[in-house]
């Protein structure tokens, strides 16, 4: 792969390890990290308790939000690591949703079509490092990390979205990808876990000579 990269991104479903990573790998790097706007999105406990009435807002301020995040590092002149991928929010949660029965024809088609306009504009990640588990587990650090807004996630939500997610990103083609599974490890505990994703991603970033 290339070493003149510019854009690292870590994809995956909710309560994977995404934050997390994120946050290590930019300290590990000195990278500039993007965190997804969970905090200060004003619709996301609204959401979690009546997903078909918020569902069409919520993904619009995702996207607008993922937007300006790409538009930050193209201006950029650093490297930047981003919490979760635009391309999550057309290709796995929008399309959940409207699979679901929880966003309108209507509202998906509008948004699909928002969506491949901005698409012809941007470009993919240099590498997309994608985490993966089993709902049991993501339902297990959801509830460990006590985010009173996800508290009502339900479990067939997260095992849709996993299976979202597994199709998604066997057909990713846009660019370099690396999947780590983590559903044995814990790389925000155990430093020798971390040990093990940080040289997956420096083989790929940077050859095996990394790793002496």
């Amino acid at each position: 792969m290339k070493t003149d990269f510019k854009h690292i991104a870590v994809s995956g479903n909710i309560g994977v390890g995404k934050t997390t990573l994120t946050e290590k790998l930019a300290k590990h790097f000195n990278w500039q990290a993007q965190y997804e706007n969970v905090i200060n999105n004003p619709y996301l406990n609204d959401f979690y308790n009546d997903m078909q009435r918020w569902a069409f807002h919520i993904q619009i301020f995702f996207l607008n939000n993922r937007l300006q995040n790409l538009l930050e590092i193209r201006k950029g002149d650093q490297i930047f690591i981003q919490d979760r991928t635009i391309y999550e929010d057309a290709y796995i949660f929008a399309l959940n949703l409207y699979n679901m029965g929880l966003m309108s024809q209507r509202d998906y088609n509008n948004y699909n079509a928002v969506f491949l306009t901005i698409e012809q504009f941007i470009n993919p990640p240099d590498l997309i490092i994608h985490l993966e588990a089993s709902t049991e587990k993501l339902e297990r650090q959801i509830l460990k990390r006590g985010r009173s807004f996800e508290q009502n996630i339900r479990t067939d939500y997260l095992e849709k979205l996993n299976n979202h997610y597994s199709e998604w990103i066997q057909n990713y083609n846009a660019g370099p990808k690396l999947i780590i599974n983590c559903e044995d490890l814990n790389f925000d505990e155990n430093e020798a876990d971390f040990q093990i994703v940080l040289d997956k991603i420096k083989t790929v970033l940077f050859g095996k000579e990394q790793l002496l």
